[in-house]
């Protein structure tokens, strides 16, 4: 195969914010994450558009909903798409999210998709998700992604909240036949870590940590194995369709597809595509990995396993220990990219450590990055062809919870753009029948004029929640 000699990188932009307006760029370097600097070289890649093209099917976006779109289409559908990379492979979220593969996908909890749409359709809404989640189990077991199937740890962080834990726990067990535990603060000390932040924890048997681009890399080589096209440093700067065929405009050329699927995370831009204009908002993530802890930081953090934790914060805290033994550890950040890289948002976390294992308070921290979370307004995924008039899908809105689901989202999106979504009926489901909403007001009144309003309610929303997790 012939060896594409690849452009200078530009300098990665801690600063960039999807929702200003400025270009994602093209070429830019990785964010300076932990698992950037871990996973060896990236795989061969099909280099820049260079001419105007015509193909069949074109993938937005190369983090694992795309890769995976485009794997499963080549896979099970004989369709061998081309990826369309802005910058690097998997260069937004899927190479900046913590690596907690849940058996989850939104914000909602399982209790609120009964509150939402009712018992029927929250029991196979779960089992769609779960059948995710199985599946991409079965994918960390095909390559090297220093997998940990440990399941999940979800710590009251106040005592009070243990009565939500056990509701959640009974609603888990009774109604989805989840094998879920209740575990005292004295049983996370002796089988898991001394947390001094935990007053309690409900257990989930389900729940596999990987290293997140080693797993996209994976996908990757699998993809291109089957004939599947990447070609990164190559950003959509427009799309439109005319006469039924889509045309995507790249600073390298003009590509014409018949069908089109935007798999972009919290990296689309409002210019790009207008189905998505104001349907998503993107929120930063902040993350860190401590330098390894020695032997004897390991006795006094008391850490037994590399089970993934998170905590019942609104604005959560998500960590566990690396195989490495690495603490890593991630919460909120900023609201806009201009301030991505003020001092308080590092604080939050390492205030995080110290209050979590006062015993390793000081450690160094080697690696530090943000990203961005695509956060739907109603707080669920969307996997859907919103026009019916135009062979354009998507898939995003997983709001912090696709590092397993984004997978699954791919084989279905896969299945949609081959035509062989018409009798099954889990395309019925909300996720896949309904498109994205605009912002919302007091979850009522729902439109685009209220998106320059968003970053304001989010101020606002931050400060709340912090009063609610910290002190009310």
């Amino acid at each position: 195969m012939h060896k594409h000699v690849s452009p200078k990188k530009r300098e990665y932009d801690p600063k960039y914010d999807p929702l200003t307006g400025e270009s994602i760029g093209a070429n830019t370097a990785y964010s300076p994450t932990y698992w950037v600097a871990t996973a060896g070289e990236p795989p061969e890649d099909d280099g820049p558009v260079l001419a105007d093209v015509e193909v069949d099917v074109v993938i937005v976006g190369s983090g694992a909903t795309g890769l995976s779109t485009a794997l499963y289409l080549a896979k099970e559908h004989g369709i061998k798409a081309t990826i369309l990379e802005a910058n690097q492979v998997a260069w937004g979220c899927s190479s900046r999210n913590g690596g907690q593969g849940q058996n989850a996908s939104g914000r909602l909890s399982r209790s609120q998709w009964i509150e939402r749409w009712g018992l029927e359709t929250a029991k196979r809404l779960d089992a769609e998700i779960r059948l995710g989640f199985e599946n991409f189990k079965e994918l960390t077991r095909e390559f090297d992604c220093e997998a940990t199937d440990t399941g999940h740890l979800y710590v009251a962080h106040r005592p009070e909240k243990m009565d939500y834990l056990r509701r959640e726990a009974e609603v888990r067990r009774t109604i989805f036949g989840y094998d879920t535990q209740i575990l005292s603060r004295e049983e996370i000390k002796a089988r898991y870590c001394d947390d001094h932040d935990a007053h309690g924890a409900l257990l989930e048997s389900e729940g596999v940590g990987i290293h997140p681009l080693k797993f996209n890399f994976g996908l990757m080589r699998q993809a291109r194995a089957l004939g599947v096209r990447i070609h990164t440093s190559s950003p959509v700067l427009r799309s439109e369709t005319q006469n039924g065929m889509n045309i995507l405009h790249t600073p390298g050329g003009v590509v014409r597809a018949k069908r089109v699927a935007f798999c972009t995370g919290g990296y689309i831009e409002q210019k790009v595509e207008r189905t998505l204009k104001n349907k998503i908002l993107p929120i930063l993530s902040n993350s860190v990995v401590t330098r390894p802890l020695s032997p004897e930081e390991i006795e006094a953090t008391g850490f037994k396993s590399n089970i993934f934790i998170t905590d019942t914060r609104t604005l959560r805290f998500y960590y566990r220990l690396l195989k490495d033994n690495r603490l890593q550890i991630g919460s909120r950040s900023a609201v806009s990219g201009r301030d991505a890289e003020g001092p308080a948002h590092l604080k939050l976390l390492t205030d995080g450590i110290a209050r979590k294992f006062p015993a390793i308070a000081n450690i160094p921290i080697e690696y530090s990055w943000w990203g961005w979370v695509d956060v739907s307004h109603d707080m669920m995924p969307r996997i859907v062809r919103p026009d019916p008039d135009r062979a354009v899908w998507y898939a995003l809105g997983y709001g912090g919870n696709g590092v397993s689901f984004s997978t699954w989202a791919g084989k279905r999106l896969a299945e949609r753009i081959a035509g062989k979504d018409a009798e099954n009926p889990v395309f019925s489901l909300p996720i896949y029948a309904t498109p994205l909403e605009y912002p919302n007001l007091f979850g009522v009144i729902k439109s685009a004029l209220l998106a320059p309003f968003r970053r304001l309610g989010q101020h606002i929303l931050y400060k709340w929640y912090w009063l609610r997790d910290e002190k009310i």
